[in-house]
């Protein structure tokens, strides 16, 4: 992968009637950390301001600052100090004021929160922004939005996607263990995802692209062929993994939403990630917390395949939903994160039995149909589990530090999270949530 016009499906008409479009610029390679200044020349900048905290500038940032000075560019630049670096408030506001007005381009050197934090300065700004990746750890490179904590409450805001994303893999190679798996535990959360969209699609009229589905299956079978080779730090198996979560970053850019790259599973790595800001409870990278969640997801579809829909128990359980006492635990389990959560129903209204009894009808109708989405994109559980075994990714709550006993309020959560069709939704429109939710513990 050299540059945006290799890109599949880009600028070209496609069979669900959109013409999707992909305007950054992709590079990676060995040593391309060196075309930087070619890069800059092309922008017309002359003067960057650099992003990194004290690892990323260690692994990419100070090679980076030598080669702008041989090349003869001044730069200005911002160091994070510390190893705990948090994308709130402080953090922006701190690369916000420390950027010269003079600068004409932003570079970030890292990965999940230099990234999001790069993007926010480059959109307030207006300004160009390469991002300088140092772990094939998330597919958030190249998104056009940040996830950042604002008032103790971690949310999404839309920020400046890259307009040039650097992978070299002389970087990315020596990357940490734990951020070479969680790329791969990023992308295997895509078989949920594609199922979601797909589910979501069928019950909720949902827009869907084949296309773009069938571009993240083929990028997830590629990580899942050279996952063996990762913990050696293949070059090769480095390379597909960063390409694989770059075309996961490119898919969200093409469908103009998350669909082909999130579902419960990120969900769940969500709600984690809320309870970490709130309780100081232990947070994981991204990617292997998505993981997790996506074992979690895969042993509910293989049980749910058993089921068959009974409207009556379904309706009541609607009719009974009791959603102040729901909204309380809500609360108990997220803190202020709950708040945005509780608003975000009062506009959508999902829990409303007339809506609830259209998409059941639906659900009844389809049903068929559903388990034959089912059994073609979730994978096979105990493949699965072998495979994250093998790479050190958890498989149990234990293995993050979570209370067994959580799971069935963390699952039951994700469906409040986004507006958006999930595993949870679904189970709530059958009345059986709390059966399967529960099972997670017992």
């Amino acid at each position: 992968m050299a540059t945006t016009n290799s890109l599949p499906l880009s600028g070209k008409p496609c069979t669900c009637g959109k013409k999707h479009q992909f305007n950054s610029q992709i590079i990676t390679g060995k040593g391309v950390i060196s075309e930087i200044p070619d890069v800059l020349k092309n922008y017309g900048a002359t003067f960057p301001y650099i992003i990194f905290d004290v690892n990323t500038y260690k692994v990419a940032g100070e090679n980076l600052c030598k080669i702008l000075r041989d090349n003869g560019i001044n730069y200005a630049s911002f160091c994070y100090e510390g190893n705990s670096l948090e994308p709130d408030e402080n953090a922006v506001e701190k690369a916000l004021t420390n950027m010269p007005v003079d600068c004409d381009m932003v570079i970030g050197v890292g990965s999940g929160v230099i990234n999001d934090i790069s993007k926010i300065v480059s959109d307030k700004k207006h300004k160009k922004f390469i991002i300088v990746a140092t772990a094939p750890s998330m597919d958030g490179y190249a998104s056009s939005s940040s996830s950042v904590i604002f008032g103790g409450v971690k949310t999404t805001v839309s920020s400046h996607p890259a307009d040039v994303i650097i992978g070299d893999i002389d970087v990315l190679k020596n990357a940490p263990i734990d951020m070479l798996i969680s790329g791969v535990g990023d992308m295997l959360a895509k078989y949920v995802s594609i199922c979601e969209w797909r589910i979501g699609a069928l019950i909720c009229d949902e827009y869907y692209c084949e296309e773009i589905a069938k571009l993240v299956r083929d990028s997830v079978k590629q990580v899942v062929e050279s996952a063996d080779s990762l913990l050696s730090r293949d070059e090769t198996a480095v390379s597909k993994v960063f390409d694989a979560l770059i075309i996961g970053s490119v898919a969200m850019n093409y469908a103009g939403i998350s669909r082909p790259a999130s579902g419960t599973e990120h969900y769940i790595s969500h709600v984690l990630d809320m309870r970490g800001v709130e309780f100081k409870s232990p947070v994981k990278f991204h990617g292997v917390q998505c993981a997790f969640g996506t074992l979690v997801t895969v042993k509910l579809y293989e049980k749910l395949k058993n089921v068959m829909p009974n409207k009556e128990k379904a309706l009541e359980y609607a009719k009974n939903f009791n959603l102040d006492e729901w909204n309380k635990k809500l609360k108990s389990l997220l803190g202020k994160s709950a708040i945005n959560l509780i608003e975000l129903e009062k506009k959508e209204k999902k829990y409303d039995c007339q809506k609830h009894q259209k998409r059941l009808d639906k659900i009844i109708d389809n049903w068929d149909k559903i388990l034959k989405i089912i059994d073609e994109e979730i994978p096979s559980l105990n493949e699965l589990e072998s495979l994250m075994k093998k790479l050190g990714l958890p498989t149990s709550a234990k293995q993050l530090s979570i209370d067994n006993a959580l799971l069935p309020e963390i699952f039951r959560a994700t469906k409040d999270i986004r507006d958006k069709y999930v595993l949870s939704r679904l189970l709530w429109d059958l009345g059986i949530i709390d059966e399967f939710a529960d099972s997670l513990y017992k």
